[in-house]
């Protein structure tokens, strides 16, 4: 398994329920309109984390960390990672989403990068807990 993890910032113009609501119900959805193939071939599982700044436990210090969303992508081999970002780059679509983009983000250049994951067992008897998400209320 591979994870791509890009950063992205907002447009300082918009307020951050404009940008989750765009994000969400507009520039996830731009292949679809777009009559696209899968944009992101191959993906395993897309998600958007929306970034709240909170207190450092330590210091109670609130420190934005410049990011107002991570975006996680999951491909089941490099092969399959590698093959969508080719596809990002297919000319017949990539002025269309460029300009989306820059409806949305700051700017086109956000730091991307793939990462390797380890899981350290949190249970009281030293085993790994099984984790399910719960909507946020």
């Amino acid at each position: 398994m591979i994870k791509q993890v890009v950063f992205l910032k907002k447009r300082p113009d918009i307020s951050m329920e404009q940008f989750m609501d765009y994000y969400e119900n507009q520039h996830s959805q731009l292949a679809k309109r777009l009559g696209a193939k899968p944009s992101l071939p191959n993906a395993q599982r897309y998600v958007r984390r929306y970034i709240t700044p909170e207190k450092n436990p330590l210091t109670g210090e609130v420190i934005h960390p410049g990011y107002d969303c991570i975006m996680e992508i999951w491909w089941n081999t490099r092969e399959d990672f590698e093959a969508a970002m080719k596809g990002l780059g297919n000319p017949e679509f990539l002025q269309a989403r460029l300009e989306d983009e820059l409806k949305l983000f700051a700017t086109n250049s956000n730091p991307v990068c793939t990462v390797v994951e380890y899981d350290s067992p949190m249970g009281a008897d030293g085993t790994m807990q099984r984790w399910v998400a719960v909507p946020a209320t």
